[in-house]
């Protein structure tokens, strides 16, 4: 790191730099570590060595000042307050400060240093750390550096318990239904989805009804959400295992990389199921498909099996059916419940309207021609979003069906995309079909200058592949620009995945606070009644048992009854939150 990257602004470290002369390495690191954190932090490391001769000596010369002398060099560590920054997670924290609320839980810091993808947290106590050398390290020099500097970069990362009371507070329904399940003590849970706060609050929440910490496996799809690096961090502090299970491994599209990656982490999971069973505990998994996908609920004889099963998405149904072997667990389809059906997806198509809008802010949309592919669930959404924002929107869709529905409902529509890109020449194509919506003979009608916004992984896959030939410069924090062989320039905006997930928070934690709210009651049904249910996939038994928790009169009077109570807003503090989940 360049002396540039510590920043013009923070003059009190150019000049300790400049004063002190270090010829060795430094690092800087920035986030919620206050001054009482980055002391701890150092005592941490300096208590979790093992010294063969001399030890090191910590000198602490105040607030967030100290020197380590180690093979006589000496590390020198000062921080100095941030300028104020916007938040850290979706909410702003309003309580008074960290070290009350942090302390209770035995940990100290938040947000990210070097390869952090988010904004610095609770800006009111944001602090950027500098820890320098006094010269060239030796060998047990640089491992003190190293540890301090990785340390610190992990208290840094992690959310504060105040930024979690948040997180916790903008998901009431959650709350609602967050009592202890007895049937939990005997059960192991491992979560597979988009490491984004709401899977925060639903974690916190099946760990209040009596999921233990240390059986808790979260698995990230992989996708490039806002802050997932402070989620991993997190769930790590909270005690779970926290690992990647790339969508691209589980669609057969990864590269040997990944796959490599995949096959450790398969194994890792492996052994958390077969500790879990050794203990007497059965396993839970909540997943799109992707575990089961791989077997691990089929009788094969393969693979260490789990026990239970709640499917998330549409897409991880079509891989259960596509599984080897027969199914042999019990699969709780909240995919295609009244509760996603009805509420899910109109947040979800939210999300990926302001998304689309955020990432290109400078385009005009009122007007101009958008071809969406796929009038599913989440495209007739989309569809009349746009519409109801200015646009000319036209629909393909090869169940006709659907077709039908989108002319009714007032759309233009074409059988298929080159009938569409041959009458039209749209500004945006929106992929929302789940499946390879453009392919090779398509390619060569998309005209110069088009967006392409997938909001499924597969949509745009023939260009995220490389399977068309076009040549590819990526756009930071935009998405990637291909030119094409016909000698077009199109831009596929964020990764080729969901563009909602794109460095972005996806959905809202009141927007979600229902369908997590239900994945909760799903579980523990599913663990307290698992004897009792049949291998294979239920639904009714979802739509039924919201029906009896009261969950569609709870959302209305949460959210939408005619003065809001208390409880729902931003900032307000009347939720009770706090110490209900800190062991």
């Amino acid at each position: 790191m360049s002396l540039s990257e510590v920043g013009l602004n923070h003059v009190q470290h150019e000049e300790e730099v400049s004063q002190c002369g270090p010829s060795g390495p430094f690092e800087v690191v920035d986030g919620c570590l206050d001054p009482d954190a980055v002391l701890t932090a150092v005592r941490t490391v300096i208590a979790g060595q093992t010294w063969p001769r001399e030890p090191a000596r910590l000198h602490e010369e105040g607030p967030g000042r100290c020197t380590v002398r180690v093979e006589g060099v000496v590390l020198t560590v000062r921080s100095a307050p941030l300028p104020a920054g916007p938040p850290g997670t979706l909410d702003a924290v309003t309580s008074a400060g960290p070290a009350g609320s942090v302390a209770s839980v035995g940990h100290t810091g938040s947000v990210a240093s070097a390869g952090h993808t988010g904004s610095v947290a609770s800006a009111a106590y944001a602090h950027r750390v500098l820890v320098s050398a006094s010269g060239p390290l030796p060998p047990r020099a640089q491992s003190v550096f190293a540890a301090l500097v990785a340390e610190l970069g992990r208290r840094a990362q992690c959310y504060t318990q105040a930024e979690a009371d948040t997180i916790v507070a903008a998901m009431p329904l959650l709350g609602r239904y967050d009592a202890p399940e007895p049937a939990f003590a005997d059960w192991a849970l491992i979560f597979r989805d988009h490491y984004v706060e709401n899977s925060v609050g639903l974690l916190l929440a099946m760990e209040r009804a009596g999921i233990a910490p240390e059986w808790i496996y979260a698995l990230s799809k992989g996708d490039r959400t806002l802050h997932r690096d402070r989620v991993h961090t997190w769930f790590l502090h909270r005690g779970y295992a926290s690992d990647v299970l790339d969508n691209s491994v589980i669609n057969g599209t990864a590269d040997e990389a990944a796959r490599a990656e995949a096959l450790a982490v398969d194994a890792r999971v492996e052994d958390f199921i077969r500790r879990a069973h050794a203990v007497g505990r059965k396993v839970l998994v909540i997943d799109d498909g992707g575990l089961l996908a791989q077997g691990r609920g089929s009788d094969n004889g393969l693979v260490e099996p789990v026990d239970a099963a709640i499917e998330l998405t549409v897409s991880g149904l079509k891989r259960i059916h596509d599984a080897p072997g027969r199914l042999a667990v019990p699969v709780l389809n909240l995919a295609r419940s009244q509760l996603k059906s009805r509420l899910g997806y109109n947040e979800i198509a939210d999300s990926c309207v302001r998304r689309l809008r955020a990432i290109v802010p400078g385009e005009k949309f009122i007007g101009r021609h958008v071809l969406v592919l796929g009038y599913g669930t989440l495209g007739n959404r989309v569809a009349h979003a746009l519409r109801a924002l200015g646009c000319r929107v036209h629909v393909v869709d090869t169940d006709i069906l659907a077709l039908i529905t989108a002319a009714e409902d007032g759309f233009e529509t074409h059988r298929t995309i080159a009938e569409a890109l041959t009458d039209h020449r749209p500004f945006l194509v929106i992929g929302s079909s789940g499946g390879t919506a453009v392919t090779e003979r398509d390619v060569p009608l998309l005209a110069d200058g088009t967006l392409l916004a997938g909001f499924a992984t597969k949509d745009f896959s023939v260009l995220s592949e490389g399977r068309c030939g076009a040549t590819s410069t990526p756009v930071p924090y935009v998405g990637v620009r291909h030119h094409l062989p016909h000698g077009a320039t199109v831009t596929l905006l964020g990764d080729g995945r969901s563009l909602n997930l794109y460095e972005y928070e996806g959905i809202a934690n009141r927007g979600y606070d229902a369908y997590r709210a239900g994945t909760l009651l799903a579980a523990k049904r599913l663990c307290r009644d698992v004897d009792s249910l049949t291998p294979g996939v239920h639904l009714d038994v979802v739509d039924e048992l919201i029906d009896e928790a009261g969950l569609f009169p709870a959302y209305y009077d949460c959210y939408l009854r005619e003065g809001r109570p208390a409880g729902t807003g931003p900032y307000d503090t009347t939720t009770p939150v706090g110490d209900a989940y800190v062991r």
